[in-house]
């Protein structure tokens, strides 16, 4: 054997594995199998085109594009700093994925008496500004952006600290400022980790449901996004509501495969 064909069959998949990849797989595409096979696709049309429909469409990919945006905002230079800072750091991660194992409802709940009119920022908003947030658009692209931010910062905090700093150490060394550092070395070498975490953000925001129902609640228009539309008529029609579950997989897969293409087209060698 040659040492090509020696290194390839050393890195093929044992064998063992297959079993529960398998099971795995099956996991994740018996459901929407499923979910496919339930669509009355006679009415599918009608049921897509009504205008419930899309409208939830349609404020879904607003808010959720709005949310994403917002994450990249505030999550690059949350992961850049923690990445970087000494004291603290595990305390600080802790506190930045505390929305990833808390239940989206108590993160609704949270917002709301945080900016309600009984919490103390949402009462000041009220009396000073004239400002009230919770069960409009905004409340919804908070709610998502509260969800989703992390799993932006984690990716980009994993991917600097596996990166290491020797490249910034050695522009700082040739004089370069913090910024230039910043925005000339760190943020090209971050770019497939933020590729993903962009995706990965908005996906979530696309999807989210315990937070938003919570804070934002469900009016046509304003507020009810794809997944709450779905909820809203599983009990009334199963088959509308089999039909805009479908959608929402659908938009779903569409974005993250066109998203993580466009994002990863440029960084590659």
């Amino acid at each position: 054997m040659t040492r090509d064909s020696t290194l390839r069959s050393g890195l093929r998949s044992p064998r063992l594995l297959w079993v529960p990849a398998v099971v795995g797989l099956a996991l994740i595409v018996l459901p929407v199998a499923g979910l496919l096979l339930r669509v009355d696709f006679a009415r599918l049309p009608a049921l897509l085109t009504s205008p419930a429909s899309l409208d939830a469409l349609e404020l879904s990919l607003v808010t959720a594009a709005i949310s994403t945006l917002l994450c990249v905002l505030l999550g690059v230079p949350l992961a850049v700093v923690l990445a970087r800072v000494r004291r603290g750091a595990r305390v600080l991660r802790a506190i930045v994925v505390l929305p990833l194992v808390m239940p989206p409802v108590v993160g609704g709940l949270a917002l709301l008496y945080l900016l309600g009119r009984n919490g103390f920022a949402g009462y000041l908003l009220d009396v000073v500004a004239g400002v009230r947030v919770p069960f409009t658009t905004a409340a919804v692209v908070l709610a998502q952006t509260f969800v989703a931010m992390p799993f932006l910062v984690i990716s980009l905090d994993g991917a600097i600290r596996a990166g290491g700093d020797q490249y910034e150490r050695v522009a700082a060394t040739l004089g370069a400022s913090p910024w230039v550092v910043f925005t000339r070395v760190t943020l090209p070498l971050l770019l497939p980790a933020l590729g993903s975490g962009v995706v990965l953000s908005f996906a979530r925001a696309l999807g989210e449901f315990g937070a938003t129902i919570t804070f934002a609640g469900s009016l046509q228009a304003v507020t009810r996004t794809l997944p709450l539309e779905v909820y809203a008529r599983a009990e009334a029609d199963v088959d509308s509501a089999v039909a805009l579950s479908l959608l929402l997989i659908v938009v779903a897969i569409v974005v993250i495969m066109a998203s993580g293409r466009r994002m990863t087209d440029g960084v590659r060698p």
